[in-house]
């Protein structure tokens, strides 16, 4: 197989399993397909399962929107202990003989946790701390301090409480950035209980949802009909249609005049003839749309 042909250009919805790490699924993409142009959005934990976002070709470069969408979680949390990674393959760090938290300590710890938060993500993380990843950092037993940062979680709901096994199942919904494992401690140090994460399975990034998503061995089966056109899945960006007469001017990186008031700075998925361009924003001094990233060749 060659990398050529508009075939080659566009998303994978991939289906990460547990035991395989983010950069292990773009070589098994690269692997599959004969292409050495590939890269995904979102890191999964080598222990996380679910959706992870390849792309190969010329979308690699509209990544960067796909990555900054809204992401989907289903995980457990088991209360009573607390590792240093955030979930149950670290090392524990504290333990609690707290009871189970009850259904209001557990609601008032959601409410605390939903909207915009202040989270420290965990240092067994590819966080970068004076240019170095944190995890690099602990495992060769230097110290970390990574600084909070803040986060948006949109949903977070409780799915199943299990008194008995002193278990959590939870829905998340959240912005980039959002690290699980921290988002479960934080719930076991608000209940008083102490918690970490048992396991995590990404439902959703974007347009990208886990019913559609593919396994490496279907990747193997479907081949190159795995990739789909990217504009599939930047629906988080909104759409503006460029008059036809101005295409060129666009993929030539040209600016362009136009009367509506958009938000300014925000990227748009630019189409044209229902043909996806590429990415542009609108520059608020010059009222042009302007040329982020071309995604359909020049001519």
């Amino acid at each position: 197989m060659t990398e050529k042909g508009p075939a080659w250009d566009g998303f994978i919805n991939f289906l990460k399993p547990p035991g395989m790490t983010s950069h292990d699924a773009v070589s098994c993409v690269r692997r599959v397909l004969g292409l050495k142009k590939a890269g995904h959005a979102g890191t999964l934990d080598p222990g996380a399962a679910g959706v992870l976002p390849v792309a190969v070709g010329r979308a690699t470069r509209l990544l960067e929107y796909v990555g900054g969408a809204r992401k989907t979680y289903r995980a457990e949390l088991c209360f009573g202990i607390e590792t240093d990674s955030g979930d149950d393959l670290g090392e524990i760090v504290a333990q609690s003989e707290a009871p189970m938290p009850d259904e209001a300590a557990v609601a008032s710890a959601v409410q605390a946790m939903t909207g915009r938060i202040e989270q420290t993500p965990p240092v067994y993380s590819a966080v970068k701390v004076g240019g170095r990843r944190a995890c690099d950092l602990a495992r060769k037993n230097e110290a970390v301090e990574i600084p909070a940062r803040q986060v948006e979680i949109y949903r977070l709901e409780v799915l199943e409480r299990r008194a008995e096994e002193r278990t959590l199942l939870i829905d998340v919904e959240c912005s980039k950035g959002t690290y699980i494992r921290s988002l479960c401690r934080d719930l076991g140090r608000l209940t008083g209980a102490l918690a970490t994460m048992r396991f995590l399975v990404r439902s959703r990034v974007g347009d990208f949802a886990i019913e559609e998503a593919h396994t490496p061995e279907e990747l193997q089966e479907l081949g190159e009909a795995a990739v789909e056109s990217p504009e599939k899945y930047l629906g988080n960006l909104a759409r503006y249609e460029l008059p036809e007469a101005r295409r060129k001017a666009f993929l030539h990186g040209l600016p362009t005049r136009i009367d509506e008031i958009l938000e300014a700075e925000k990227p748009l998925a630019v189409f044209s003839n229902s043909a996806f361009l590429g990415v542009g924003r609108f520059d608020k001094g010059t009222s042009s749309l302007v040329t982020e990233k071309v995604y359909e060749r020049s001519e």
